[in-house]
């Protein structure tokens, strides 16, 4: 534990995954913000090591957010320091990345109050949904993307080219419009520019993406039965799963509730795992994925339907739990006695889980 004045110091922390340096690979860290510099460590056995494993200086640098370059990994921002050195750094949902891409901004800000151009101002420049309050674009995305209510995809013809699983920019605008997801055809355009700009929709043909080249002459979403899109390549992965008549599918076809960092308590070797948890609804099941590879297959599911969920004491290691893990734990036992030991980073986090989880049971 730190003292009380270096917690005082500390702006924002929270897991991210980092991308390495000399290997490219992609790791979990967990990520302290100062009002300099940006710490990262290792997290093991349930514990925050005590020595930092790198620091990235905010003096000069830049931020670039939302960072698309990554086709699988849309909720990526890009950290470049004033030596050049690029840090490539993934949340777990877009509301985490953007209060990430503010709290260091206001950071580098406060180290360069000369500059006139600030890197909120590159952040916003990639979020029209700003103009869009409380909406959150994984839902939206996942919904779109349902095999039974979402929108229709199908062999659409464009100039005398055929294109295979698409739609027309106007079958969005009907599908938000229809779902109440936006009050008019205006809104809904504006929350398609921004699926469009989260990487989550792609033009196809010429018509969109003619317009997405000419995107600062006006709105670069069309509301058009002639304009044509798809899916990025990650969630046509993901439809080939959800398009198997199979348990998984059924699993994968519920509204997602919640997603965040947790660490769960393996169950033949008892060592602590830092996985992406994504919750989701009618049918409710709790996902979590591997996230040093992606969010498309995920590597265990728990079936929430009658189980219980509570709170462990903090005071000493609870029974079932092996290491030194304290504090912030919470157990699911699931209708076959199946018990899930999993570690919030907070206390607050641990009751959202548990409140969340109890809402869909």
């Amino acid at each position: 534990m730190g003292t009380e004045s270096e917690n005082k110091s500390v702006l924002k922390d929270g897991f991210l995954v980092k991308r390495g340096h000399v290997v490219h690979n992609w790791k979990v860290r967990w990520f302290v913000l100062k009002q300099d510099r940006l710490m990262y460590y290792k997290y093991e056995g349930g514990k925050r090591d005590s020595r930092h494993r790198g620091t990235i200086p905010l003096n000069n640098c830049t931020i670039t957010c939302p960072y698309l370059e990554y086709e699988n990994r849309p909720l990526v921002l890009r950290l470049q320091t004033s030596t050049s050195e690029e840090h490539f750094l993934e949340a777990c949902t877009r509301e985490e990345r953007d209060e990430w891409a503010a709290a260091i901004g206001k950071a580098v800000q406060k180290l360069n109050p000369q500059d006139t151009q600030t890197p909120s101002q590159t952040q916003d420049k990639g979020s029209k949904s700003l103009q869009l309050h409380n909406v959150n674009l994984s839902q939206v995305v996942d919904s779109m993307y349902d095999v039974h209510t979402g929108i229709r995809l199908g062999n659409l013809v464009e100039q005398g080219s055929i294109y295979t699983n698409c739609f027309s920019g106007s079958a969005v605008v009907d599908w938000i419009v229809f779902n109440k997801l936006a009050l008019t055809r205006v809104e809904a355009v504006t929350l398609s520019s921004a699926l469009l700009d989260e990487g989550s929709l792609r033009p196809v043909g010429v018509r969109s993406a003619d317009a997405l080249r000419n995107a600062a002459l006006g709105e670069q979403f069309l509301d058009d039965s002639t304009a044509l899109y798809c899916f990025s390549q990650s969630l046509q992965k993901k439809g080939s799963v959800k398009a198997e008549k199979t348990v998984s599918a059924v699993e994968l076809s519920g509204k997602v509730v919640k997603r965040g960092y947790l660490l769960k308590q393996g169950h033949k070797v008892k060592n602590w795992k830092v996985r992406l948890f994504v919750l989701r609804a009618e049918p409710a099941f709790l996902h979590y994925y591997d996230p040093s590879k992606d969010d498309i297959t995920p590597v265990g599911s728990i079936a929430l339907r009658g189980c219980l969920v509570s709170a462990l004491d903090d005071n000493g290691i609870p029974s079932g739990v092996k290491g030194k893990v304290q504090g912030n734990l919470f157990k699911i036992i699931t209708q076959a006695d199946t018990h899930y030991y999993i570690q919030a980073p907070t206390d607050e986090e641990r009751m959202d889980w548990i409140k969340a989880i109890r809402q869909v049971v």
